[in-house]
């Protein structure tokens, strides 16, 4: 096969799938001419194969796949200039399928199950007979084949990797102390700075704040000093002062929402399962290289199994439907059908959980709550088990 003819689908991976397996020279796609314009689709297609390391030939054919007479007509003129061909036919539309079935002849036709992860032969395709899919992808293929860019998030991952060893520690002090864990958090922002370099926090015990006033708790300090994850801690009568070890640890302490992503990011680790994990994905919908070209949105965690995504918010707060909203529809524009959303909240329970819990159901999201977490289940939920 030199020629590999795929119909276009909505879900991504159906689209760059028999690429990835069967490595043809030229790949034509049967494009719907309202979905991008042709330069853009191309482009989109170029950056994903070059990314992956695939040197193949992409062609765009704009065709109207809901007009089983133009999807055939186009078909045979593809199929006489190039006969070496074979057709995919995972993705599509009934229509465009019809088609391809109508256009008969000895060219090979092939589809791929995503239930059974495996490749299938429908006619003369015995490359594919039963082919177990073995591609495994990660963040940034998922973004990519969608049209969009994995840009810089708030962590260095590779660095975060070598420090898996400490997140247990600022989750069992989190675990203690969550209920108070905002106004400590609090507190140590007003003692402290964000600027690079700045790693010494200095101020009374008692500090003054928009709405009143936030007192440190030394018994909460005292826990993170045992810990390592703040230096020289001292008190000297009315006054505070510790340093912070290295600045992702202040990026840590400074953010209230950190712990909980970490421990998932931790989690994701522990499964054992995923062949990729990024904490804080940035993602540009239209592939721009910076957060100011294009829609952006962060992803709190994300997983890669093979060629399933999971997707992962969250919540120290009661989840409200705009989040599960936001969530599915991140899912659906660059999973698609196959992947996986899952919501993980560590706030108490509300008399509104039942009714976020049914709306996620709607949405096909999983929910992991403060009980999951605290009693050790997320990995397994995490496995999909």
């Amino acid at each position: 096969m030199k020629t590999l003819i795929e119909l276009y689908d909505e879900r991504p991976i159906e689209n760059v799938l028999g690429t990835e397996v069967f490595r043809p020279e030229e790949t034509v796609f049967l494009c719907p001419p309202e979905i991008v314009s042709e330069h853009a689709l191309k482009e989109t297609y170029r950056r994903y194969f070059e990314y992956r390391g695939i040197p193949v030939r992409v062609t765009i054919v704009p065709v109207s796949l809901l007009d089983a007479g133009k999807v055939e007509k186009r078909l045979r003129q593809i199929l006489e200039e190039c006969p070496d061909c074979a057709i995919d036919i995972s993705g599509g539309t009934d229509a465009a399928l019809f088609a391809a079935g109508a256009v008969g002849g000895d060219t090979p036709v092939y589809t791929y199950s995503r239930k059974r992860n495996t490749f299938y032969e429908i006619r003369n395709a015995a490359f594919a007979r039963s082919l177990p899919c073995k591609v495994r992808l990660d963040a940034r293929s998922c973004f990519l084949m969608a049209g969009g860019t994995l840009l810089k998030g708030r962590e260095n991952n590779e660095d975060l990797k070598t420090r898996l060893a400490d997140i247990p520690k600022l989750f069992g002090i989190y675990k203690k102390r969550r209920r108070a864990w905002r106004q400590q958090i609090g507190y140590i922002q007003r003692i402290s700075s964000s600027e690079p370099g700045k790693l010494s926090a200095y101020g009374r015990r008692a500090e003054k704040v928009e709405r009143g006033r936030v007192e440190a708790d030394e018994e909460f300090l005292r826990e993170l000093a045992d810990a390592g994850l703040i230096l020289d801690l001292a008190f000297d009568g009315e006054e505070v002062r510790f340093r912070f070890p290295d600045e992702m640890v202040r990026f840590w302490l400074r953010d209230i929402g950190s712990v909980l992503e970490l421990e998932v990011y931790r989690a994701c680790h522990a499964a054992g399962c995923f062949d990729d994990i990024v904490l804080s994905a940035v993602v540009n919908w239209e592939g721009g290289s910076s957060q100011r070209a294009g829609v952006t949105n962060e992803i709190d965690v994300m997983a890669v199994r093979g060629i399933q995504p999971l997707f992962i918010s969250c919540k120290t707060c009661e989840i409200k439907t705009s989040a599960l909203n936001e969530l599915a529809i991140l899912r659906d524009r660059f999973g698609g059908k196959g992947s996986r959303a899952m919501i993980v909240t560590s706030a108490t329970a509300s008399k509104d959980r039942s009714l976020m819990r049914m709306r996620a159901g709607e949405l096909g999201i999983e929910v992991a709550e403060w009980k999951d977490l605290s009693e050790g289940r997320l990995e397994e939920m995490l496995r999909g088990v």
